[in-house]
């Protein structure tokens, strides 16, 4: 069951009628702003503590704490993540902007989260650099929370049925211990208004929540261990790269065809982010947490390996 608005829950929950103008998604999405600023800020006053960032920067004409940026910063990729996530989505549909540019360009349905991360990450990577802070360090303060941040979002997508679900559930292969609503789900009044027939598709948006929280338990597990500058966030590429690579191998979306090859481009973003953490973890590898690292990939491996059956 899906619940494009709030007032979709409480009337379920409690037989009520009312209508409150809430989206739920957009409900999540805020959640996730807030909760990954809090996160973030605490990760900061820490890496300030530690001599990682400066305790002060200037900020137009006056000097400010660094840590109290984080919220502006919030704000600011969440804006551009937003008209990022809309670019991109057009870009993945070439067809339908040809066919119909306007309602494609002003349409308010479709996002992808990879737009919406590069281009809000660009725009946080500006802010930072206008302020002097040291981007690199900034990453790997705030890579949990980055991570934090997305599985809540993915949970929204969850609740309101956005139709980032994956593609028709086997129900052959299904272990019989697992339950069926982990395994197929027909996301019945969901907000895209699409009829699924039983038993259903993957729940994907599900599996990267439940992949993203596990990846922000290991990041904050090892955030304490002495590393180099970009190690952490580098960890971060890698194994988000990896989890949503393996995510599209049961989605439903938009192919290109180039050089004779089917891609989509969330694989193609993913193999860069994977080719960018490995870089990244070579350049400032920590000899003791590699194991660490390759057993979280192996993990994430057997997580997914159902679902690519």
């Amino acid at each position: 069951m899906s619940y494009p608005y709030l007032s979709d829950l409480i009337n379920h929950l409690f037989g009520t009628n009312i209508q409150l103008p809430i989206a739920m998604f957009g409900a999540f999405v805020a959640l996730a702003i807030i909760t990954a600023a809090w996160v973030g800020k605490k990760e900061v006053m820490r890496f300030e503590r530690l001599g990682k960032l400066p305790s002060t920067v200037i900020s137009g004409n006056k000097s400010i704490t660094t840590h109290l940026l984080v919220s502006d910063l919030a704000m600011i990729c969440a804006i551009f993540g937003v008209i990022g996530a809309h670019i991109f989505h057009l870009l993945e549909y070439p067809r339908e902007l040809l066919q119909d540019p306007i309602a494609m360009i002003f349409s308010l349905d479709g996002l992808s989260i990879y737009g919406g991360l590069i281009l809000g990450a660009i725009a946080g990577a500006i802010f930072l650099n206008k302020r002097a802070v040291p981007i690199i360090p900034m990453l790997d303060a705030l890579a949990p929370s980055i991570i934090l941040g997305y599985g809540i979002g993915r949970l929204g997508c969850q609740v309101s049925g956005d139709g980032d679900w994956g593609t028709a559930a086997n129900m052959a292969i299904k272990p019989n211990w697992l339950p069926d609503w982990f395994w197929t789900q027909t996301y019945e009044n969901n907000v895209v208004g699409t009829i699924i027939p039983a038993p259903g598709v993957y729940p994907t948006p599900l599996y990267e929540a439940l992949a993203a929280f596990l990846i922000f338990a290991f990041l904050w597990s090892i955030r304490k261990t002495h590393y180099k500058t970009g190690f952490l966030f580098s960890v971060y590429l890698l194994l988000s790269g990896f989890e949503r690579l393996l995510i599209e191998k049961i989605r439903i979306n938009s192919e290109y065809h180039l050089w004779g090859m089917n891609f989509t481009q969330a694989e193609f973003i993913s193999t860069a982010l994977i080719i960018a953490g490995v870089v990244g973890i070579i350049k400032t590898t920590n000899a003791r947490l590699l194991p660490r690292i390759v057993f979280s990939v192996v993990v994430f491996g057997a997580l997914s390996a159902c679902a690519q059956l």
